[in-house]
């Protein structure tokens, strides 16, 4: 068991979740009128689809698999990407601790419609349409996607990191096809993204952002 601890002592990373649970759990419960509507023109446009539950909630296998996946294979990969998400998610939270928000785009689905209506009646049932500005969905999306093209290891696998850039599309487009979140809220997470990115995979964003596309590419 010692050896165990020590060859995985950089678990103690994921005790994040005793701060973020409770906070987000509070907003959740505390952030139920008096607060900003994310609307824009863009979202009366984009029609709903129930069928986009499923890239919505693989999103919670790829950000599991990924953090897993980094936990036992390389250590610094893990804590990069730790660090991207664990930041960005604490950013998100204190924008809706002092910028309450929420969306007003959610329509009744009829949940005896077909198994994604049944799954999105469940989402909303468990979910409240607070708290969605930046959208957490979309920024970890995002940050498992950068883990994936910057890691050595992964370099070469052409399949995976295509698979990964179509994943985090699809589940960044559920997010607004679903109307779970507003176009700015996707907006808000991709620029956080932006921010946050040359924080922790290098300084130069331009060439790093160059070195993605084309990674992602192969």
């Amino acid at each position: 068991m010692k050896t165990f601890l020590k060859k995985y002592s950089h678990a103690w990373v994921l005790s994040y979740a005793f701060i973020y649970m409770p906070w987000f759990l509070y907003l959740e419960k505390t952030v139920t009128s008096d607060y900003t509507v994310m609307h824009v023109a863009l979202d009366d446009y984009i029609p709903f689809n129930e069928n986009f539950i499923i890239p919505y909630l693989l999103w919670f296998l790829y950000m599991a698999g990924f953090i897993m996946y980094f936990f036992f294979t390389n250590r610094q990969d893990y804590y990069k990407l730790c660090a991207f998400l664990f930041s960005g998610m604490t950013i998100c939270l204190l924008v809706c601790t002092f910028f309450p928000n929420g969306t007003d785009l959610r329509i009744p689905v009829d949940s005896s419609k077909n198994l994604c209506s049944k799954l999105v009646a469940m989402i909303h049932a468990a979910d409240t349409s607070t708290n969605v500005f930046p959208s957490i969905h979309a920024f970890n999306s995002l940050g498992i996607h950068f883990a994936v093209i910057n890691s050595n290891r992964l370099k070469n696998k052409i399949w995976l990191r295509l698979g990964s850039l179509i994943l985090m599309t699809a589940i960044c487009l559920s997010t607004v096809v679903l109307k779970q979140h507003s176009v700015i809220d996707v907006f808000g997470a991709v620029i956080l993204a932006y921010i946050i990115y040359p924080l922790v995979y290098g300084t130069n964003y331009v060439s790093n952002k160059k070195t993605i596309q084309e990674k992602a590419l192969g």
